[in-house]
């Protein structure tokens, strides 16, 4: 995957992507439209738009299958098409994760380097989960037919999601710049949903 200009702060570059994915997914806000991904398919700004795109439409999918008027069989198949979708979110997790791996690789952790809870690119999804919710809690906070309580509320939530955005920002780059100075170090272990797996359950290899 070819390096992105580092001419700005991580974070930074992908709160601009998350927004822009987030802006084109409501021009229609369809979970079946075609995503328009402008950026070269092997770069990581592909994998970030690719990212939020893909968060966005299961948001508005977990918005429409707690419909209570939902019939079972467009339940069931939304709720496939979620395990589908979160599937795909942490295949792509890793693939953010292995460029991470290989912007970092010549760096040679100092004797007292620790490893993070988490790996960067789990700090990536997280932020562009954020980016979602401050999108749609803004708006919230503008519905013109919502008790004004409501928008009250609304705003107070949203200025606690500004916060954590400043907040997870702010930690991700400095991650990212311990790695680069070698007092931290990551590692990425595959993801393993047994359930996804015929060989590893039990209701599907019972089947066999």
């Amino acid at each position: 995957m070819p390096q992105t200009l580092l001419f700005m702060n991580f974070s930074e570059l992908s709160t601009g992507i998350f927004r822009e994915a987030t802006e084109a997914y409501h021009v229609t806000d369809y979970v079946d439209a075609p995503m328009q991904n402008p950026y070269p398919a092997e770069s990581i700004e592909y994998c970030l738009y690719l990212k939020n795109w893909i968060d966005a439409v299961q948001w508005h999918l977990e918005d429409i299958i707690r419909n209570p008027a939902i019939e079972p069989v467009e339940a069931l198949a939304i709720k496939r098409r979620i395990d589908k979708s979160n599937q795909d979110r942490t295949d792509l997790v890793e693939r953010i994760d292995s460029y991470f791996l290989e912007r970092y690789k010549t760096v040679a952790p100092l004797p007292e380097a620790t490893i993070n809870t988490e790996s960067p690119a789990w700090a990536v999804d997280r932020l562009s989960i954020l980016i979602l919710k401050i999108y749609h809690m803004r708006q919230e906070a503008a519905r013109p037919e919502a008790p004004a309580g409501h928008r009250d509320r609304c705003r107070q939530k949203l200025a606690v999601l500004e916060e954590q955005h400043a907040d997870l920002s702010s930690a991700l780059d400095q991650l990212l710049d311990d790695m680069a100075a070698g007092r931290k170090y990551m590692k990425v272990y595959k993801q393993m949903k047994m359930y996804n797996d015929p060989a590893l359950n039990p209701v599907l290899y019972a089947k066999k």
